[in-house]
């Protein structure tokens, strides 16, 4: 029986990188596209010789915007892929984009390649907001992609959605909330601004006098307690901390990062889990353009670390507790041979005992207010 593997692509073009952002990507021209997508199909089909034993359940074409470059290059992408890969039948395949950035025609594009699942950067309903993230696009450009997503035949979107802008009040995050509903997308995730060293915003807000333009602690929480209030009234399940789906729409390929599924990254900087190994692809497009992978594709790969046993079993707790579902405590056992209490005993009972995890089934899961401490309860599961 073959094992199961999730395939990420980094697409590192946008028009233009929003302040905020501290993700690897940067504009380009056509020409500079071509090259990558050139030697991205290069790497998967070099890639795929050290994987037959794997079949993929998801791939995920994140960026950036996958949606500036042409169509025919993500074609191409998708179609080197399925040449190269044993992917299953029911897989979800997901391309990022941008509202702004897609037409019908670029759409049926990916339909026809493969492409199953729309995720939006919308971030925000209000164009002032918008223009504060460094965003290129309004409201009414997110509302014609949409359109032309829905009449492309497509049946399973994800909104990205963001809180604690600068100037952003608790009732237009509100008001943003409940726009997105009613256009009844599959999935939303509903994420907190977090100011990035390196990025512009951390020029900008990361002194206390710019954080006064930022919502208080106070407003920040409300916002994230009304996000949970109003998607729960519409019907949306929250199963991640930060990510709601209708029922039967949860993410598989974010599920599959949280249950400790391997992964495999190509382009630049993707990041993979494999083979009990951590690495990333080189970050600097000009070398990664330069290395000839069908002669050696180690230069391809930095920072190579084997996890340990601890390592393993820290990641088993901080990702599966992201899941409003908890850890399967009979799925520690299998993988470790060791049981979940013997290893964490003092971590459990002090977080049981301050109302933060309760055993549900055969879960140990975080409470709801275990859920609003997460990252504190998290750092006890160091070993």
């Amino acid at each position: 029986m073959r094992k199961k593997l999730e395939l990420y692509v980094h697409i590192p073009f946008c028009e233009k990188k929003c302040l905020y952002c501290d993700f690897l990507s940067f504009s380009a021209e056509d020409d500079l596209h071509k090259a990558y997508v050139d030697k991205l199909i290069e790497e998967i089909r070099v890639q795929a010789k050290n994987y037959s034993d794997y079949q993929i359940s998801s791939i995920f074409i994140g960026g950036g915007t996958p949606s500036v470059i042409k169509a025919v290059y993500i074609s191409n992408i998708m179609s080197a892929i399925y040449e190269a890969f044993i992917v299953e039948s029911l897989a979800e395949v997901t391309i990022e984009c941008n509202p702004g950035t897609v037409d019908i025609d670029k759409l049926l594009v990916y339909k026809q390649s493969g492409i199953n699942r729309i995720s939006v950067g919308l971030q925000s309903s209000v164009d002032k907001e918008l223009q504060h993230l460094g965003r290129v696009h309004t409201y009414a450009d997110f509302l014609y992609s949409y359109e032309k997503i829905r009449e492309s035949g497509y049946k399973n979107v994800n909104i990205d959605l963001m809180s604690a802008l600068p100037w952003q009040t608790l009732d237009s995050w509100k008001s943003t909330l409940k726009k997105v509903v009613m256009l009844k997308p599959e999935h939303i995730s509903a994420y907190s601004l977090i100011i990035e060293e390196g990025t512009e915003f951390s020029k900008i807000y990361g002194s206390p006098e710019g954080r006064k333009f930022l919502p208080t602690e106070e407003v920040e929480r409300d916002m994230y307690h009304s996000t949970i209030d109003i998607l729960k009234n519409y019907g949306y399940e929250r199963y991640e901390i930060s990510n709601y789906a209708k029922p039967g729409y949860e993410s598989k390929h974010n599920i599959g990062y949280w249950t400790g599924e391997e992964y495999l990254g190509f382009g630049i900087g993707a990041s993979s889990y494999v083979y009990g190994r951590r690495f990333h692809v080189e970050k600097d497009i000009k070398k990664y353009l330069d290395i000839n992978m069908k002669r050696d594709i180690m230069p391809l790969y930095q920072n190579i670390h084997e996890l340990s046993t601890k390592e393993k079993m820290e990641e088993f707790m901080f990702l599966g507790l992201r899941l409003t579902k908890g850890v399967l405590v009979t799925d520690f056992y299998d993988r470790f041979g060791m049981e979940l209490i013997d290893v964490f005993e003092k971590p459990i009972q002090k977080n049981i005992s301050f109302g933060l995890l309760k055993y549900e089934n055969l879960y140990l899961r975080l409470t709801d207010k275990g859920l609003d401490l997460s990252n504190r309860v998290m750092g006890d599961f160091l070993l």
